[in-house]
């Protein structure tokens, strides 16, 4: 089964209502995405967000690392040799991990294709089914109250609150949503690198005095700020979650020989693809660090592929699965199955992905 060629396409899909964080407002899912064509006439999917304000990325620049590197260092390989593949992906272009994540994920669609078995059971098949949280844009807090209300209506039993605004106001969003939920329901929070240090341990303290119970913050500080995502760690109770700090596997063990965090949020377009995400997965289960799985605003091509991932490693104890979910259509025919809060694998080979509509 060797590689013949490349394409890039682009698909555009509404969100059912605004994405709101501490860095950007979002309408609409603008992904690029990557078809990867075999000698045997196998197909393999890929996809990527362009996220400039986090990785970087823009389209442009996902297409021309993809057209101008990637594509020429890999054309006409064996995905057989599928480690020489991915040394080749990974030397061909610094950084562009966007990119490299979109082919990343269609070479693995084509190495489960290959052996003729769904990629969770290839990484190490744990389980079938996963359980995800869903997102509360970052609104006024009566607003946040009513959307995370309304999400307790259609199952989720966890919610990830976008704060990081406002710490004073931050705290007042907290205390309506707790009273509009209860106790019943975890609420785990992202400020989105919003807080300074002071501020994050000031904030997450008064919401440890409220009683709130929050389950974890996920990057309370700017990325760069390795020694402030310590301080916070170090002086308050809830649990710390690197995001924007971990991009690649060197990035994770820092994090966990330093202590800097409790836990890390995966992503793919952040580790370059599934093959990087995998290094931190064993490095989390040497250090004994719990990882979640998380997703830009993605379709369902990339997110099938976290999903994939998710369901084979027993460290991967937290889901942030809810990209297609917020779209107000899916273009991707076959893939995961998403049921509002669960998602379900189907046992097709690769990521089980037969076309998207709608693709330019």
């Amino acid at each position: 089964m060797k590689i013949k060629d490349i394409q890039i396409g682009h698909i555009s899909v509404p969100l059912v209502r605004p994405f709101k964080t501490a860095l950007r407002t979002v309408h609409s899912v603008e992904d690029v995405i990557v078809k990867i064509i075999t000698d045997t006439g196998n197909i393999g999917y890929g996809e990527a967000p362009p996220t400039g304000i986090i990785t970087g990325d823009t389209k442009g620049a996902i297409i021309a690392a993809i057209e101008d590197h990637i594509k020429k260092s890999i054309i006409g390989m064996d995905i057989e040799n599928f480690e020489e593949i991915m040394i080749k992906l990974d030397k061909c272009v610094v950084k562009n991990t966007s990119a490299k994540a979109a082919v990343d994920i269609a070479l693995y669609d084509l190495y489960g294709q290959l052996y003729k078995a769904p990629l969770y059971k290839l990484l190490g098949g744990y389980r079938k089914e996963i359980i995800t949280d869903i997102t509360i844009s970052v609104n006024d807090p009566e607003q946040m109250a009513l959307d995370s209300i309304d999400a307790i209506k259609h199952g989720y039993k966890t919610l990830k609150i976008k704060v990081g605004v406002d710490s004073d106001m931050d705290i007042k969003r907290m205390k309506a949503i707790r009273k509009a939920v209860g106790y019943d329901v975890n609420l785990r929070i992202d400020a989105n690198q919003g807080w300074k240090p002071k501020e994050a341990v000031y904030t997450l303290r008064k919401m440890e005095d409220a009683g709130l119970n929050i389950e974890l913050v996920e990057q309370p500080v700017e990325s760069h700020d390795i020694d402030g995502l310590k301080f916070v760690t170090d002086n308050v109770s809830i649990p710390v979650m690197a995001d924007e700090s971990v991009f690649s596997p060197a990035d994770a063990v820092k994090i966990m020989q330093l202590r800097a965090a409790d836990l890390i949020n995966i992503k793919l377009m952040k580790t370059g693809g599934l093959h990087n995400a995998l290094k931190i997965c064993s490095m989390a289960e040497v250090y004994g660090m719990e990882c979640m799985i998380g997703c830009m605003l993605e379709a369902k091509v990339s997110v099938t592929a976290a999903v994939h991932l998710a369901a084979a490693k027993s460290i991967i104890t937290k889901i942030d699965l809810d990209g297609p979910v917020l779209c107000s259509e899916d273009p991707v025919d076959g893939g995961a199955i998403f049921e509002d809060y669960k998602i379900r694998l189907i046992d097709e080979p690769g990521l089980g992905i037969k076309g998207i509509k709608g693709l330019k």
